[in-house]
């Protein structure tokens, strides 16, 4: 695998991103919540008369969010044919996958071996790169095998 990744830090952790699944990267300005939604939703923005469904990654991983500042910034997605924005903890850089994703070590826990497709390396180091798709339907949050 030589893919271009975009790195981010979430609760702590290096986290990568397939770089063709990210469509740019904004900064987050009015969220209106939405009743009735999981907790891993945190509402509706609107970013040049699209409007975005921003994800809180850490909820949606199984992180509480309290713990961890939030970068002002947001991953801007498309998935299943809806527009996300996911907010993640930091934005790093974008940088290029050194061979390919390897299994998640089991000391990261259960949430990043739900939430991560796997183990991969970086001219920056290892990094997780995660399950655009589990991420995005909360699925290790909720404790589901993607």
């Amino acid at each position: 695998m030589n893919s271009l990744l975009v790195m981010a830090l979430i609760a702590g952790r290096r986290c990568a991103f397939l770089a063709p699944d990210v469509q740019s990267v904004i900064e987050i300005g009015i969220i209106t919540p939405v009743p009735r939604t999981p907790a891993y939703i945190t509402g509706l923005t609107a970013v040049r008369s699209q409007a975005l469904t921003v994800l809180d990654c850490r909820t949606a991983i199984g992180f509480n969010t309290e713990e961890f500042q939030t970068d002002p910034r947001a991953i801007v997605t498309s998935y299943g044919g809806d527009s996300y924005a996911l907010r993640i903890d930091a934005i790093e850089d974008i940088c290029s996958a050194i061979g390919e994703p390897t299994s998640v070590p089991g000391g990261f826990g259960e949430q990043w071996s739900q939430a991560a497709k796997g183990l991969i390396e970086t001219r920056a180091g290892p990094a997780l790169l995660l399950d655009l798709g589990t991420i995005i339907d909360g699925n290790a949050a909720l404790g589901v095998a993607a």
